[in-house]
């Protein structure tokens, strides 16, 4: 009889050698040994500097460190009383607007894709090559685009000489009027091409029996999307409005490179490493960065709970 059983026919417990022998410590120690690199990685630069973030948000301290100040909340009570930051929130509803525009057109044009559309491989795939571009390319193509020259020495823009062939005059499309406009239009025709492709396959995965019910029921195109369609893709509509509003609270690229956040386009995350690195305030800009992470995680909540799935 097998020395591991027992009188009464059960397995004793087994030693840790004989465990460690075994296929179950073979590949449990195998997965602790892949892993402990990648999770020393993941906290030595995640974790760590998250918490030292938090920390530093209520000092005063430089760079490096010099003339630590211990000033409690007086960074948060910065961040939301003093005007220039504020005008960098009023800045991320014209992205927050420009954003749900785009999922609302983004779903538009995923739905005709869908249908019995000749060509319309091709025009997914242009759709989508803008997303496939560097943004730093992107930017500078669009800056080119709106720039306003003097037309001798500084060429005018590309959209400028369009519109000179009409006898419109040259306008200054980076000014303090429209300049967020341009930045939020220069988003959408990036990012769009990724949401159509999202909503396509969210929508081609609906069973096509359900729409031969609905086409014999007699309904219509908008009862087709109202009644089967937007309640079957409702998750993946739900995660791309956080996508959406997490992007529009932490622009930087675009703004950075078109207007250098000149012209009142200064964006949060704009705002924050000019805190941090041009006038050497850490602790503010740690603090500005932990309001920004306590708002992308309300967001979240919020419409997790707003797109709660049915039980």
């Amino acid at each position: 009889m097998d020395d591991l059983l027992t009188v009464s026919g059960k397995k004793s417990k087994k030693t840790a050698k004989q465990w460690i022998q075994s296929y179950d410590g073979q590949k449990a120690i195998t997965s602790i040994v892949f892993l402990l690199i990648p999770v020393a990685l993941l906290i030595l630069f995640t974790f760590v500097p998250a918490a030292n973030m938090v920390v530093y948000s209520f000092q005063k301290r430089s760079q490096l460190g010099t003339d630590i100040e211990w000033v409690g909340l007086d960074n948060y009570k910065t961040i939301f009383s003093d005007s220039s930051y504020l005008m960098t929130f009023k800045n991320s509803i014209y992205y927050l607007i420009g954003s749900f525009i785009q999922q609302a057109l983004a779903l538009l044009v995923a739905s005709v894709l869908c249908s019995r559309l000749r060509c319309k491989n091709f025009f997914k795939g242009v759709l989508f090559f803008p997303y496939l571009m560097n943004g730093v390319a992107v930017s500078l193509i669009f800056l080119n685009f709106f720039k306003n020259g003097d037309g001798v020495v500084s060429p005018q823009g590309t959209l400028n000489s369009i519109l000179s062939v009409f006898g419109v005059e040259p306008y200054t499309w980076l000014g303090a009027e429209t300049a967020n406009f341009c930045l939020v239009f220069v988003s959408l025709w990036r990012y769009i091409g990724f949401d159509i492709l999202m909503y396509i396959g969210a929508i081609q995965s609906i069973n096509t029996d359900v729409y031969e019910a609905a086409e014999l029921d007699g309904a219509n195109s908008w009862q087709r999307f109202r009644y089967i369609v937007f309640p079957s893709i409702k998750s993946i509509i739900a995660l791309q409005c956080i996508l959406a509003v997490n992007g529009a609270i932490s622009v930087f690229e675009t703004p950075y490179i078109i207007t250098g956040g000149k012209n009142g386009t200064t964006t949060f995350v704009i705002k924050t490493i000019e805190t941090a690195f041009t006038y050497d305030k850490i602790g503010l800009a740690s603090a500005m960065a932990m309001v920004l992470l306590s708002i992308t995680i309300v967001v979240t909540i919020i419409q997790k709970t707003v797109f709660k799935e049915e039980t």
